[in-house]
């Protein structure tokens, strides 16, 4: 009886064990192809694939971000500001230097980027010349309403989103 009960014992720790494992796999899964979320990052961007070429990005100021994907070690995606000027485009990020999207994009500039269901593959290029960085903060200020003339932040970074 003894060993009935030990049995029995362990039989339940390992269905629970079991049970808490199929949910941490869950989770995973969840956050590596469904996010980014809000403010959590994400893995592989899933959406419609795009081939062709983007030559007028404008439509992405149609929507309030934009969701890049990195290569890291695994693919990395977070949410981001992205506007369009003259129809190229950009995306925003305050305080970026030694973030991990960042970091990676410097390091590896091939990327993907999802603008409502779409895909596309993308080069990310860092602005680093005042005058283009000024168009791109004119540029997230008039899609976020927000003034023009309100000087640029320092430690505002912007990178060039071009098709590949």
């Amino acid at each position: 009886m003894h060993m009935a009960m030990r049995n029995a014992r362990g039989a339940a720790l390992g269905a629970v064990l079991g049970i808490l494992g199929a949910v941490a796999v869950t989770a995973a899964l969840t956050y590596f192809f469904y996010c980014p979320c809000s403010r959590v990052p994400g893995g592989w961007l899933l959406g419609n694939e795009v081939t062709e070429a983007v030559a007028d990005w404008s439509f992405a100021n149609e929507v309030p971000l934009c969701q890049i994907q990195v290569q890291s070690w695994l693919p990395h995606s977070v949410n981001l500001n992205c506007m369009s000027s003259r129809g190229r485009l950009f995306l925003s990020c305050a305080r970026c230097d030694g973030k991990m999207w960042s970091t990676a994009a410097l390091a590896n500039p091939n990327a993907r980027i999802r603008i409502n269901d779409s895909v596309y593959r993308v080069t990310l290029t860092r602005v680093q010349d005042a005058e283009v960085l000024d168009e791109a903060w004119n540029a997230r200020a008039a899609k976020f309403g927000r003034q023009a003339a309100r000087p640029r932040q320092e430690g505002w970074w912007s990178f060039r989103v071009e098709s590949r």
